[in-house]
């Protein structure tokens, strides 16, 4: 099995790479073809408004071979904020190395150590087993709540 990858906080430096996996994750999980023009300056927010959300990016050998987001919900019911894990992604030719484990092991890691965080949460589209199967080995559970959105 190949080393450990390396954890980093993303920089805009990495804003083409995560943009691009941004269009293969959606491709492969919800077969969807997302308008690049769009991911870029979605993506390119993330830096240019430092606060609301950060990405963490995996790396190996000098490559980025995984990457995901982080955005913030705060709770009234808590006093505190969720982090909610998005845009998972890694790269084919490194899954099943330990790449998200070590991803979501520092997700953890940075929650625990920040003020105001009281948990972690993610969404996962409902076919997506090995996607369920890998967070449920990391410690997470199905919530008792149904998701809901309006597209405006």
């Amino acid at each position: 099995m190949p080393d450990a990858p390396t954890i980093r906080r993303a920089t805009v430096d990495d804003a083409e790479t995560l943009a691009r996996f941004n269009e293969a994750m959606a491709e492969e999980t919800e077969d969807k073809t997302l308008d690049p023009e769009t991911v870029r300056a979605g993506v390119q927010a993330v830096f240019d408004t430092p606060g609301p959300a950060f990405y963490l990016v995996a790396e190996r050998d000098g490559e980025v071979v995984g990457s995901l987001m982080i955005t913030t919900e705060w709770s009234d019911w808590r006093n505190a904020d969720f982090w909610w894990i998005q845009s998972v992604y890694v790269r084919p030719s490194a899954r099943q190395t330990g790449v998200y484990t070590a991803l979501h092991r520092e997700v953890r890691r940075r929650a625990r150590k920040a003020d105001g965080v009281c948990g972690l949460r993610l969404y996962v589209e409902r076919d997506n087993a090995a996607a369920r199967a890998a967070y449920e080995t990391r410690g997470m559970s199905e919530p008792p709540y149904r998701m809901y959105e309006e597209v405006l």
